[in-house]
């Protein structure tokens, strides 16, 4: 039997990779080079998906206890991965520069709370 709890943690981990390989990956990028950058767009979205898609296992109990949009997280997802003609890199770069540290923040604390 699949331990839910101990995969929650594993998910919640994975999340954190997936935020540090962002920040790696537009550390010396400014909006311009980023919207320029087809590489590494491609390589930002991959990693929201690995965000989206690990959100998406992990204990919804443990989510609701944490005041974050969590639905807008398995929505990016969704839409990186079905809308991705419609995908405006403004605003990924935009996503990255305000809810990314907000997301890993709340992350963390979970991670300290609840493991």
């Amino acid at each position: 039997m699949k331990d839910r709890h101990l995969d929650s943690q594993k998910r919640l981990e994975q999340i954190l990779i997936a935020i540090a390989e962002i920040e790696e990956y537009i550390k010396d990028q400014d909006r311009i080079t980023f919207c320029n950058n087809g590489l590494v767009q491609d390589a930002v979205l991959m990693q929201f998906i690995v965000i989206g898609e690990s959100i998406n296992y992990v204990e919804s109990d443990k989510l609701l206890k944490y005041d974050y949009p969590w639905y807008k997280v398995m929505s990016f997802r969704n839409m990186i991965a079905h809308e991705y003609f419609n995908i405006k890199m403004i605003a990924v770069w935009e996503t990255i520069q305000k809810e990314l540290p907000k997301l890993k923040s709340t992350i963390k604390i979970i991670l300290e709370t609840e493991f």
